[in-house]
């Protein structure tokens, strides 16, 4: 596995995990990746739900969070870190102000299109940023929009395909397409990307479904300069969320994947739990909204509130939540260390490599 840079930053592993919220990655899982030499990644997502002490509002208590899980992180880790911050939270510029002024080494912004990112920078700033797109067409959007705006490109790209966890940037009805893969949508960025070479290098960074080695290799052989993984680093000892929590990873088979529709107005991929049925049978309707967390959500119309589910859920309360994942993370058989995970990823990575390479020469 080669080194590769995100901007001025050479990450030694080409692995990002996946930001997970509310609560699953936080500074014990993204320092431990960190430490493995891949990029350990902070959700932003619902952290003024983690710090009840804190007084102020559910946007005052968010900064206050996010300061805080940079730090511990920070204290345990040299390596290289990272916040996830969705596009769809109604605090987005609030996170990402707060992420550039606390030095974190990298943004990464998905669920919409982050086209005024590069305005939170300053002339001191050491962030890198990484916009989550999920087709060429958004790819080249964000440079355009970038370059002509803020004479800045992306410091690399995350492409995440359908078969991710959580929130999918993609109709229903695409989702099982191929024309829409993710094996399609690598080498359509790669090809964008290609065209700002005499400017910058923009390194593609495969995302959804990758859980092998063997996944890690397929996708640097169409170009890709990296992966990002998530559902993989949950069964793990430093992973954030409840014992209960992974347990519905490693509990779990091919047959309880459910894609389902979310109040922020996305399909999403999760496991089928007790309150999905719930919710199904109109039982989960929020009264009213003190959080505002999400910018299309109109609880009014909600059939659940989804950041009360995701906490609760990796809270271990999982009758009154569920757990996002990608579309292999049924495959997960135990919890491992985090540097388990990545010693059997390499090794994975490097069979399969091999592998390939005797098949070419028997031909």
């Amino acid at each position: 596995m080669k080194s590769f840079f995100i901007g001025k930053y050479e990450i030694k592993l080409p692995i990002i995990q996946g930001g997970m919220g509310v609560g699953v990655s936080l500074s014990g899982l993204a320092s431990a990746v960190a430490n493995e030499g891949g990029v350990g990644v902070i959700s932003a997502a619902g952290l003024g739900l983690l710090y009840p002490e804190y007084n102020g509002t559910y946007i005052e208590k968010c900064i206050y969070a996010l300061k805080e899980e940079i730090r511990k992180t920070r204290e345990k880790t040299y390596g290289i870190i990272g916040v996830n911050i969705m596009v769809a939270l109604s605090n987005f510029k609030d996170m990402a102000l707060t992420a550039v002024k606390e030095k974190i080494d990298v943004i990464f912004a998905g669920a919409g299109l982050p086209l005024d990112l590069p305005s939170y920078l300053t002339e001191e700033s050491k962030t890198q940023l990484v916009p989550i797109v999920s087709s060429s067409r958004a790819a080249r959007l964000i440079c355009e929009k970038w370059l002509a705006n803020y004479n800045y490109l992306p410091d690399a790209i995350v492409v995440e395909g359908p078969k991710a966890g959580g929130h999918l940037g993609f109709k229903t009805e695409q989702i099982e397409n191929e024309n829409y893969s993710l094996e399609h949508l690598i080498p359509e960025v790669v090809e964008v990307t290609k065209s700002y070479t005499n400017i910058k290098n923009i390194p593609v960074i495969a995302a959804g479904g990758i859980m092998t080695g063997e996944d890690i290799a397929r996708f640097m052989e169409l170009g890709a300069s990296a992966v990002q993984m998530g559902s993989i680093f949950v069964p793990t000892e430093e992973c954030d969320a409840s014992l209960e929590f992974k347990k519905v990873y490693i509990n779990s088979n091919k047959e309880d994947m459910r894609i389902i529709q979310s109040p922020v107005g996305m399909p999403g991929r999760a496991f089928d739990s007790e309150f999905i049925r719930s919710v199904a049978e109109g039982k989960e309707k929020p009264n009213s909204c003190p959080f505002n967390c999400i910018k299309t959500c109109d609880y009014t119309r909600s059939p659940y509130c989804i950041i009360k589910a995701l906490y609760n859920a990796a809270k271990g309360n999982m009758k009154k939540g569920y757990a996002f994942a990608g579309s292999n993370a049924y495959l997960s058989d135990k919890i491992r260390s985090v540097k388990e995970v990545i010693e059997k990823l390499k090794a994975d990575f490097f069979l399969s490599k091999a592998a390939h390479e005797a098949g070419v020469i028997g031909e």
